[in-house]
């Protein structure tokens, strides 16, 4: 018989931490409307071995992933930040063959796989050793649900190495499904009363390695805003690869965004970051792009056209084409995710992930006297999309040159110079131009899709189905690309009139 695989669930935490000395009296929760009866549990005793790369790469991004036996919750637990105070946990369960042995426990996939962006193919070992004598006093309100749970902690750890550190903390933290900000203040105002400081670490592990060896920060602050930008942006990335991991809605558009988001700033900026591999660089972006636009040019397919068939008459809607536009859809989008899965799976993938943050952390090189980094770029890529436009007029003029193809080089022109204006501010020119984005970005889901609803027609014929449905559609389609097209003039002249001022 097959092992039974370790259950796997989320949770979000929401706590404080909070520094105490030895001799610091409990808090009292007495009068508070919010607290009716307080409830006190024995003692727990928690010992876990937290893990992490040789360079802490888990740490650097706040981090923890640890192996934990005693108390209620014992296992293995992932957490991420999820906003101030927020947390998201991973936990899974210990297998009943799991090693007394904390040293030879081996980190489950199902988490590994979390947080397979940042540790990539790096081994995950024991950092530290952590162990906690735990007094829990669960809050009650007054319709006898929990409300928050206070700790107090006595803590003994050491680092890989390191010498054994002592001390005393608190933990407040929020009942699940409670989110009363007001409530965590005057809770967290009663530890305040009681002589506890605010915790100067985010989480034990952090306050051991702080303690341990010089902490490791992801970069500072470039004086380029391009750079900036980009550097922001790959943070960006890792986390919409963990929600693409979980099949986060809109996620794979979001992540797909973020890749092109920041080839069009590496490739405006000409090669001032001074790295030697751009050019791979710049092509590993675009075919991961592609790979992730699979998924997305389905999940986009799906949604249209179940907007498209809900508002037409269902007398109009004839045989079965929802099931072979929508649902058909749906079923890409499933067999998309999954490609986009093994891509991110791949040493490929990690290299390009060790590559922009090489990129991120070589400061580039400074302007030449004189120069205005920000308008050269904003200038080069304006001069992209006007010509651009000019090989367009062209295209439109000549019956044996696709217009459709041509249009479409105007978007990725002037998506390029949105998002190098942004990361300038130059947020009039980022606007002019995401408008011609977003027009030109209609008319490309509309050759996409009418192409699409010929394919899907001549099928349907095959098969002795009503295809009239399939040409109600097409024709909607071509009545949105040209309303496109007819405002894309008047649209580049406002770029022009913006790039002129900026």
């Amino acid at each position: 018989m097959a092992a039974k695989s370790p259950e796997t669930s989320r949770y979000t935490e929401t706590e404080r931490k909070f520094e105490v000395v030895e001799s610091t009296v409990a808090p009292s929760f007495d009068g508070l409307s919010s607290v009716a009866r307080v409830e006190r549990s024995p003692s727990q005793q928690l010992d876990a071995v937290y893990f992490d790369t040789p360079g802490r790469d888990l740490a650097r991004h706040r981090i923890t992933l640890r192996r934990r036996t005693g108390g209620a919750d014992a296992g293995w637990h992932l957490k991420l930040p999820a906003g101030p105070d927020t947390r998201t946990e991973v936990r899974v369960s210990l297998e009943d063959d799991a090693p007394a042995d904390l040293d030879a426990a081996v980190v489950p996939e199902s988490l590994r796989d979390v947080v397979l962006a940042i540790v990539r193919d790096r081994p995950l070992a024991p950092v530290a050793r952590i162990s906690t004598s735990r007094t829990v006093e669960m809050l009650y309100g007054p319709q006898g649900s929990a409300v928050a749970e206070f700790c107090d902690d006595q803590v003994t750890a050491s680092a890989e190495g390191g010498e054994e550190q002592r001390w005393r903390e608190w933990e407040l933290e929020l009942a699940e499904g409670v989110t009363d900000p007001d409530l965590f203040d005057r809770l967290s105002n009663r530890l305040l009363d009681a002589g506890a400081l605010p915790a100067g670490h985010g989480s034990k592990l952090a306050r051991v390695l702080a303690a341990s060896e010089p902490a490791v920060e992801i970069g500072e602050a470039s004086a380029d805003p391009v750079h900036r930008a980009v550097a922001g942006q790959v943070e960006e990335l890792l986390e919409w690869d963990r929600a693409v991991r979980s099949d986060v809605y809109d996620s794979v558009h979001q992540m797909r965004v973020l890749t092109r988001k920041i080839r069009s700033l590496l490739q405006s900026s000409e090669g001032s970051f001074g790295i030697a591999d751009d050019e791979w660089i710049l092509d590993e972006l675009r075919e991961l792009a592609g790979v992730l636009g699979v998924a997305r040019d389905a999940e986009v397919l799906a949604e249209r056209y179940e907007r498209a068939l809900d508002e037409l008459p269902e007398s109009n809607v004839r045989g079965p084409v929802r099931e072979r536009l929508v649902e058909g859809a749906k079923k890409r989008y499933q067999n998309g995710w999954r490609r986009s899965l093994t891509a991110m799976r791949s040493p490929r993938y990690f290299r390009l992930l060790d590559a922009l943050e090489a990129v991120v952390a070589a400061e580039p090189p400074p302007p030449s006297p004189g120069e205005e980094p920000a308008q050269v770029t904003i200038d080069s890529a304006y001069k992209r999309i006007r010509k651009a436009a000019k090989a367009a007029h062209a295209a439109a003029e000549d019956p044996d040159v696709d217009n459709d193809e041509a249009l479409h080089r105007i978007r990725k022109r002037a998506k390029q110079l949105r998002y190098t204006a942004a990361a300038t501010g130059a947020a009039k020119v980022a606007d002019r131009a995401k408008t011609i984005q977003t027009l030109l970005g209609d008319h490309q889901d509309s050759v996409v899709s009418r192409s699409h609803l010929s394919r899907q027609a001549e099928l349907a014929h095959a098969a002795g189905e009503d295809t009239f449905t399939y040409g109600l559609l097409y024709q909607q389609e071509n009545d949105l690309a040209l309303r496109c097209e007819e405002q894309i003039d008047d649209a580049l002249a406002k770029l022009h009139k913006a790039v002129r001022k900026s």
